[in-house]
């Protein structure tokens, strides 16, 4: 992905990532396998809601394409989905008639940017990265929020790891093997680590949470 700029500016919504792990056979950090997440945590989903809502949201198109689709798009958040798809849209909707497809970022907007139509969220699609960062800040003013939250998937952590204030970690302890996998918080960071709790599945998992100094 390209070079992307800081969502951070003096007073602007911190940028925060947001993750669930397990590790491989190699201790590798495992976040998904073939597009799905190989553990049923419900803790995580609600935690992840705790987190994130009132807040928006940046996550690639698989990443949308991996949601149920009566969660698409989250509530209670402004969804921002990267694609290099030319004409993509959340529901297939053509770009609203009469406009450039852009917004004030340089952001593409479908046809339920704003409000939603049926008063769900509203999505906004953006082509790079930096575009995406900025449609989010642009949606954390107009709303209040002070945070920013990227939810995957690995190349879209990967590229924002170096402008992340903030790192907050399910660690779920179990062997599983996969195909994607979640970078490692920087050293150097302030770690708080959590109890260790057990799932109502049977497994044991715990919140990390990591802030840059």
């Amino acid at each position: 992905m390209e070079q992307t700029t800081s969502v951070g500016a003096p007073g602007g919504p911190t940028l925060g990532l947001i993750w669930a792990q397990a590790r491989d056979t190699a201790g590798r950090p495992v976040i998904g396998a073939g597009g799905t997440m190989p553990w049923h945590l419900p803790e995580d989903l609600a935690h992840f809601k705790r987190v994130t809502s009132g807040h928006p949201v940046v996550m690639g198109r698989r990443t949308w394409d991996s949601l149920p689709p009566r969660f698409r798009p989250l509530p209670g958040r402004t969804n921002v989905v990267v694609t290099r798809q030319a004409g993509w849209s959340p529901g297939g909707q053509a770009p609203r008639a009469g406009t450039s497809g852009a917004g004030a970022s340089g952001v593409a907007l479908p046809d339920d940017a704003g409000p939603a139509a049926d008063g769900g969220p509203p999505v906004r699609v953006a082509g790079s990265v930096t575009e995406a960062l900025a449609a989010a800040r642009e949606a954390a003013r107009a709303t209040g929020s002070g945070e920013v939250w990227v939810m995957g998937g690995a190349q879209l952590y990967d590229a924002t790891l170096a402008l992340a204030d903030r790192c907050v970690v399910t660690e779920i302890d179990t062997l599983v093997e996969g195909d994607t996998f979640a970078p490692d918080v920087p050293a150097g960071w302030t770690v708080h680590e959590g109890e260790w709790a057990t799932s109502s599945t049977g497994l044991r998992y715990r919140f990390v949470d990591a802030a840059r100094r």
